[in-house]
């Protein structure tokens, strides 16, 4: 469980830097300039990641059952997921409604992944994992909204076209998840 914890850390500790030291974040850049810095930013979100596989790997085998979730909540996990696939595409197909409408669909994809796994889930390792993610989300996009708000963020409205595009795209990438990868990647086949 060090390794997972470790892991989450790095990489969450990382991508909370404009929310918690966004000074220090703009003093660092300033130093070492937006390309070494976003080099730093990477390799040490990277090493976050790979731990944090390796360290949710480790734990599985050592599982602690914190609760049993009913295999409806099991299922209701792939119409949370499928969401949160859509509002990921969002965050990437330019000129949607989603995003012009949400502002931020990434970090929303993460907060909506993360509870519908806590839903499904009830080992200690899948707490862990699912409830930081959640949780750092959560705080993210309170921050992102304010900062906006402070900033005075515009967001380009959204085409028909480009919705479209962001639900296809989505849905598209999360068959192709739920069907194949993570039985794959993971070792668990989430849609039977």
């Amino acid at each position: 469980m060090s390794v997972l914890i470790l892991g989450l850390v790095l990489f969450l500790g990382m991508h909370s830097l404009r929310i918690f030291a966004d000074g220090w974040r703009a003093r660092q850049i300033a130093r070492l300039g937006q390309k070494r810095w976003k080099g730093i930013y990477a390799l040490v979100s990277l090493v976050g990641f790979v731990l944090i596989c390796w360290g949710f790997g480790l734990a599985r085998h050592e599982p602690v059952l914190l609760y049993s979730p009913p295999a409806w909540l099991m299922r209701l996990n792939a119409l949370f997921t499928l969401v949160a696939f859509v509002l990921l595409a969002a965050a990437r197909v330019p000129r949607n409604g989603i995003k012009a409408r949400l502002h931020h669909p990434q970090v929303l994809a993460v907060k909506t992944w993360a509870f519908g796994h806590l839903l499904a889930t009830g080992m200690l390792h899948d707490v862990v994992l699912f409830g930081a993610f959640l949780l750092w989300a959560v705080v993210l996009f309170a921050a992102s909204r304010r900062r906006d708000r402070r900033e005075g963020t515009i967001y380009p409205p959204g085409t028909l076209k480009g919705t479209i595009t962001a639900v296809v795209v989505g849905v598209a990438a999360w068959m192709l998840f739920a069907f194949w990868l993570h039985a794959l990647l993971i070792g668990v086949k989430p849609v039977m």
